[in-house]
């Protein structure tokens, strides 16, 4: 399975949202494929994440994002669940899970009822250690701005991730010491 031919077929092809969507998947596919050598004791899926990764942002076109070029009529949060529709569609359920489970660090039934965001009311954490790798990846790109295709620092990423809480922040914490010990 190549991940581009999916890619082309949601996104025209030199458009600038077709730009963002696959420069920020090599992006975090490059990290993903360091950070799972590091742990290549635990046995990532080297293919999987290649693909899975490069998929983690297929259904932005959907959400309502226009400094992105998206004229979708969800909101950005909805990307990963909807992203997880479209590949359970194509048949590649897996690969499914980790759009679904990319978001934030993972959203918990609870964030949703407490935050009124508009998702499932289900958990939608990263569960196998692909799933973790790549959401960790990912947290160190923006698909945005200047800053787009520059590898985060750590302190950034902490930042970031702070005003949704203690526990997500433990959570990125530990994926710190499995990933890059």
């Amino acid at each position: 399975m190549n991940p581009i031919d999916i890619i082309n077929e949601y996104y025209q092809t030199g458009s600038e949202v077709h730009k963002i969507v696959v420069r920020h998947g090599e992006d975090v596919t490059r990290k993903a494929i360091t950070v799972a050598h590091k742990v290549r004791h635990l046995n990532p899926d080297l293919e999987f994440i290649r693909e899975a990764a490069m998929l983690h942002d297929v259904a932005i076109f959907l959400t309502k994002t226009p400094k992105l070029g998206c004229h979708g009529k969800y909101p950005y949060v909805c990307h990963g669940y909807l992203g997880r529709e479209l590949l359970e569609n194509r048949d590649l359920p897996k690969h499914a899970l980790v759009c679904e489970r990319h978001v934030g660090i993972g959203i918990t039934a609870e964030d949703v009822r407490k935050r009124k965001l508009p998702l499932p009311g289900r958990d939608m954490m990263p569960v196998s250690l692909e799933e973790r790798i790549i959401c960790y990846a990912d947290k160190f790109f923006s698909k945005n701005g200047c800053r787009a295709g520059t590898e985060k620092p750590v302190a950034e990423v902490l930042r970031s991730i702070a005003p949704y809480g203690r526990d997500k922040v433990a959570t990125f914490r530990s994926w710190l010491q499995l990933f890059e010990a």
